[in-house]
C-alpha cells in the first residue's frame, strides 16, 4: 500500500513492533514521527528509517512530557501507541505498585498519548492502540496484566464512539520473536517461545513484520472501528 502525504506518530517507534511499522510506512511513501524515553535509540532508529522521519523523546508516565510531545505537531492522520514499561505481579504479590504496573505503564500511558494527539488527529485518521492476547487467555500468575490488556480493548471500543469519525481499533500480539524478547535472559526467552509454540495453532512466536500488517491493515481501511484484532497464532483459541 501507498502512504504518500499521511503521517504516522508511533510511541515505542524506537524499536521492536513500533519501528517495524514505522519501517513499513516510510517503505510506503509516508511520513512518521517517532517518540520514546531513549533518545539514543530513537535517534538510532531515525537514522535507519531515512529522511522521511522525525524523533523526539517522551516519557508516558509524565502528562506534562506527553503534551510537549505532540503540541510540536500540526496534524496527525495515524497514531500508533505500542509503548509500555511495566512488570507482571501474581494477584497475592504485597506490593501494590507492582500489581497497578500494568495498569500505570500500559494503559494510562496509552490514554495520555491518545488524549494529547485527539486535537490532531485529521478527521480520515485512525488511532491503533496495543493490548495483547493475554486479554483473551491470562496465564496463571498475570491477573492483573490480563486485565489492563482487557481494559485496553474495552477503551478502544469507546474511543471509536466518542472519537468518531477518527477510527480506534486495538492489535493483540501474542509472542513475539523481536527486540523485546532479545532483551530478556535465553532461559526466559527460551520458555516463553516454547509455550507460545505448543499453546498456539501456528506453532511458533510470531515476528514483528507481522504485528506491523495487522497493525498497517487497522490505521489504513476505512471501514474497520472499534475492533480488537488478535494477532496471536491462535494462541487465545487453545
Amino acid at each position: 500500500m501507498r502512504y504518500d502525504d499521511k503521517t504516522l506518530v508511533v510511541i515505542g517507534g524506537g524499536s521492536g513492533i513500533g519501528l517495524a511499522t514505522a519501517k513499513a510506512f516510510v517503505e510506503g511513501g509516508g511520513q512518521v514521527v517517532i517518540g520514546g524515553r531513549s533518545l539514543a535509540r530513537l535517534e538510532a532508529a531515525r537514522e535507519r528509517l531515512g529522511a522521511k522521519a522525525r524523533a523526539a523523546a517522551v516519557d508516558l508516565f509524565d502528562t506534562g512530557s506527553v503534551a510537549a510531545f505532540f503540541d510540536r505537531l500540526d496534524r496527525i492522520d495515524h497514531l500508533f501507541t505500542p509503548a509500555a514499561t511495566y512488570t507482571i505481579a501474581p494477584f497475592d504479590h504485597p506490593d501494590e505498585a507492582a500489581l497497578a504496573s500494568p495498569f500505570d505503564g500500559k494503559f494510562w500511558g496509552q490514554v495520555r498519548c491518545v488524549r494529547a494527539a485527539a486535537p490532531k488527529l485529521a478527521p480520515d485518521g485512525s488511532v491503533v492502540l496495543m493490548s495483547g492476547a493475554a486479554s483473551a487467555r491470562p496465564p496463571k500468575g498475570a491477573a492483573l496484566y490480563a486485565a489492563a490488556n482487557g481494559a485496553i480493548e474495552a477503551l478502544g471500543r469507546g474511543l471509536a464512539v466518542d472519537l468518531a469519525p477518527v477510527r480506534v481499533n486495538v492489535v493483540a500480539p501474542g509472542t513475539i520473536d523481536g527486540d523485546l524478547w532479545a532483551r530478556r535472559p535465553a532461559e526466559v526467552r527460551d520458555a516463553a517461545f516454547a509455550g507460545q509454540a505448543a499453546g498456539s495453532l501456528a506453532g511458533r512466536p510470531g515476528t514483528e513484520a507481522e504485528i506491523a500488517q495487522a497493525v498497517l491493515f487497522l490505521l489504513t481501511n476505512g471501514f474497520t472501528t472499534g475492533t480488537t484484532l488478535f494477532a496471536d497464532g491462535g494462541y487465545s483459541l487453545r
